[in-house]
């Protein structure tokens, strides 16, 4: 992977994690304490409440997990191993890394 190469997926990996940073604020209210008080709410409504505050916690969960991985790839970057596959140590193709800024694995070795 040349420098040019390395400034851009450097840039996308920033831009995305800044893109995840910015999920993160808007998913808080989301998980907040559902209320309970049934006289302010009926008991279809804490259901729905309940049920948007576990998918809040589980998209955040899925960023989280996506965060690591791309601080992992810039750590990569800086060592000059990322774009080559874990496993094969053969140059993963550079489509596979766009679709996936945080990928390891070369195609044939995911596969296997």
């Amino acid at each position: 992977m040349n420098e040019a190469e390395t400034a851009r997926f450097r840039a996308l990996i920033e831009a995305r994690l800044a893109a995840i940073a910015e999920e993160n604020a808007l998913g808080v209210e989301g998980q907040a304490v559902v209320t309970l008080d049934q006289q302010a709410v009926g008991r279809l409504s804490r259901m729905d409440a309940l049920q948007m505050q576990a998918m809040a916690r589980a998209q955040q969960g899925r960023r989280d997990v996506e965060s690591q991985r791309l601080r992992v790839a810039l750590q990569r970057l800086a060592q000059g191993d990322y774009g080559f596959c874990d496993d094969c140590a053969e140059a993963i193709p550079t489509g596979r890394l766009e679709l996936d800024l945080g990928a390891t694995l070369c195609v044939s070795c995911a596969a296997g």
